[in-house]
């Protein structure tokens, strides 16, 4: 299995110190914390890499590892990745008899960033074009692989092992997010990767990997060690809360919309502050106006099988019968077997408007205003 280790510069950390480069010094000594999230993705590319290799007949130097977080999802998710990789695999060989497949390959990319390096899912040569593709558990965050930095990264350092023996033309990067039905292709021609790579990377990552350059905060923030202590963060979000929101109604509509777009931001700014905010405080810091104290609870039983008992005793029954919901009924009877029984009894409600910027690719409502002044 790949070793698990992390370049300064890496490319899983790209979106964050190509927009801000001093972000990537000024966090290195922070320590890393774990997440449940992390460490159950972690399991699911063990499971996905073990599957493929055993797919593909590629030989196993070790077994596959206790996981923690194993499940039927996860199961049913490592076994379509290895389906969607066999399927690219068959369409490549209609034009390449013998196409080379590297499975969790280091991928070098230090010619344009200073030790950088990171790891591929899986790799696929064929001739004139070069596959990279990415598996995501996650699905908090739908990932696009169009300019995705982190992809572009990978598919440099795939070049680099094999851009003097094969005549690559293009570059297919591709991200698979199994559990939120999100496979997203961009391709671009290896021209343009590399002028990206010589005109814009290389010069960035200069800057991030001397600690210089310019602080922006922005969605990037989102993964960055010091997002609740950066003082560029803090200041820019503090210029929009000093809007007095009480005089909303009186705002310009540009004004509105200049507010809508950072709202987000200032919201989980916040956030992150009062979560910095409260670690410190259990970890012993005192702040000057603000303390640590119990927070509201709900009752609880203190022994489940005990007030079964009694209430069984009693002559009563304690339990109520529901239907599982979708999630946990496919992942009891599994993916497979789920479509098979239950999917054409499940339907998609219409989702609670929301609004979001024009460039989200959602096709717009009409609002009943709208309807009415169509209709006349």
């Amino acid at each position: 299995m790949a070793a698990n280790s992390h370049a300064l510069l890496s490319a899983s950390s790209s979106a964050r110190w190509l927009n801000c480069p001093p972000s990537a010094r000024l966090s290195e000594k922070i320590e890393d914390v774990t997440s449940d999230f992390a460490a159950e993705g972690t399991d699911a590319h063990a499971l996905c890499e073990y599957k493929l290799r055993k797919a593909l007949g590629i030989s196993l130097d070790e077994k596959l590892p206790n996981l923690t977080w194993y499940s039927q999802e996860m199961e049913d998710t490592a076994t379509d990745y290895v389906a969607y990789i066999l399927e690219v695999l068959s369409n490549v060989k209609k034009t390449c008899k013998n196409p080379m497949v590297l499975i969790e390959q280091r991928l070098d990319f230090s010619r344009y960033v200073e030790e950088g390096f990171g790891t591929g899912d899986c790799v696929i040569v064929a001739d004139d074009t070069l596959h990279v593709i990415d598996y995501k558990h996650g699905k908090g965050v739908e990932v696009n692989a169009e300019n995705n930095s982190q992809m572009m990264l990978y598919a440099l350092g795939a070049l680099e092992l094999f851009g003097f023996l094969y005549d690559i033309q293009k570059v297919a990067m591709t991200i698979y997010q199994p559990r939120i039905g999100n496979i997203s292709t961009y391709e671009m021609a290896a021209e343009s990767l590399l002028e990206w790579a010589q005109n814009t990377l290389a010069p960035i990552a200069k800057l991030a990997y001397a600690g210089k350059g310019e602080f922006k905060c922005g969605p990037h923030c989102r993964f960055c060690k010091v997002k609740a202590q950066c003082r560029e963060r803090a200041e820019t979000n503090m210029k929009l809360a000093s809007l007095d929101f009480a005089k909303a109604p009186v705002l310009q509509d540009d004004e509105v919309e200049e507010i809508l777009a950072k709202v987000d931001d200032l919201v989980s700014w916040a956030n992150d502050i009062k979560e910095y905010a409260l670690d410190a405080a259990l970890k012993g810091k005192r702040w000057n106006d603000w303390k640590v104290v119990e927070g509201r609870s709900n009752r609880k039983y203190a022994d489940d099988s005990k007030v079964v008992e009694v209430v069984t005793s009693a002559g009563l029954d304690p339990f109520e019968k529901k239907l599982l919901s979708i999630t946990e009924l496919q992942k009891r009877i599994g993916k497979t077997y789920f479509d098979e029984l239950v999917a054409p009894y499940v339907m998609k409600p219409p989702g609670k408007p929301t609004l979001v910027p024009r460039s989200d690719k959602r096709e717009e409502l009409n609002s009943a205003a709208a309807d009415f002044n169509d209709e006349n």
